[in-house]
């Protein structure tokens, strides 16, 4: 019986880069054999074509927001009535997982009942379908090695966390800012331990284009990311991998420490973990951060004023 759920919702495969780097991604997931389940979420070209050739599960009724974005919230919730695995671990279509993934699952699960997994990725510029022979994690490894980039730790692509585990999710966009730091924050909200298991699971993001993206501009720009930060709650839930509270490595598992991460963010992490969004947790953030707050609130107004121009005129 597989004991974790493996999802995503991929981009079309209609660009012939996309549908490499994701049928590779895909193709690494399968490679950890019956423990895991992979479920594909969505109706976007050729997914269910990559289901059907794969025999994975293909949840199609994605819900989506105005801009036809699917949302995170339907995305989870779709996954978790497919499937039958007791862990579920969201992660992006184009992120290869090796086998120490199953491993590190494998062991926090029997150590802990409620966690939340993430971790920092090696960015890597794959242009050919990878050849999944014996042998094949260790050659990517020296790959990666050689070419590879590890990513700063602002956001995560993967999140493994148990069934029962409820973090009340709104309506994030799909692949716009915001949503994956928001998870790190509502569990620590929760109590919950968030666990970084970048000392142990090495997750491979394959380097590609964003020409899918509205007017080409960079998914942090664009009005649905201000969007999703608006419903996180604001940049105080904005929460990084500085901030989860243990560490899986080769010794198990550990806490971070407050002079690991550096005292003063140690404690506003934790204070705003407690007050929740509002504005308290504003106040508290403005007391931090006073320079940065000012500059982002006048970043505020701008973009205001910009979207009322037009119709004034």
């Amino acid at each position: 019986m597989p004991i974790v759920a493996l999802f995503t919702c991929p981009k079309s495969f209609a660009d012939e880069h996309i549908a490499l780097i994701q049928r590779n991604a895909i193709r690494s997931w399968l490679q950890l054999g019956s423990r895991v389940e992979v479920l594909l979420v969505g109706d976007d070209a050729g997914v269910a074509d990559i289901a059907e050739e794969f025999g994975i599960l293909n949840p199609r009724e994605v819900a989506r927001n105005r801009e036809g974005t699917p949302l995170i919230s339907s995305i989870f919730e779709l996954a978790g009535g497919e499937s039958v695995s007791p862990i579920l671990c969201y992660v992006n279509a184009d992120i290869i997982l090796l086998p120490d993934f199953l491993t590190a699952v494998e062991a926090l699960a029997s150590q802990l009942d409620k966690f939340l997994m993430v971790g920092q990725r090696w960015d890597l510029a794959i242009g050919e379908p990878l050849e999944f022979l014996a042998g094949w994690d260790t050659e990517l490894g020296v790959w990666l090695r050689q070419k590879g980039r590890l990513h700063p730790p602002a956001g995560s692509d993967y999140f493994v966390f148990p069934r029962a585990l409820r973090l009340n999710m709104p309506d994030f966009a799909l692949g716009r800012a915001g949503w994956d730091n928001w998870m790190i924050y509502a569990a620590r909200a929760e109590r919950v331990p968030v666990v970084d298991a970048s000392a142990t699971v090495t997750v491979v993001h394959q380097d590609h284009r964003y020409d899918h993206l509205p007017g080409g501009l960079p998914h942090h720009s664009l009005p649905e990311s201000h969007r999703n930060l608006d419903l996180a709650g604001g940049r105080e839930a904005m929460y990084t991998l500085r901030d989860c509270t243990l560490r899986l490595d080769k010794m198990g598992l550990s806490p971070i420490r407050p002079w690991e991460v550096g005292i003063s963010r140690w404690l506003e992490a934790a204070a705003i973990a407690r007050l929740g969004p509002g504005l308290l947790a504003r106040s508290f953030r403005v007391l931090m951060h006073p320079v940065d707050s000012l500059t982002y609130l006048g970043g505020r107004i701008r973009r205001m004023l910009g979207s009322i121009e037009p119709i004034l005129s």
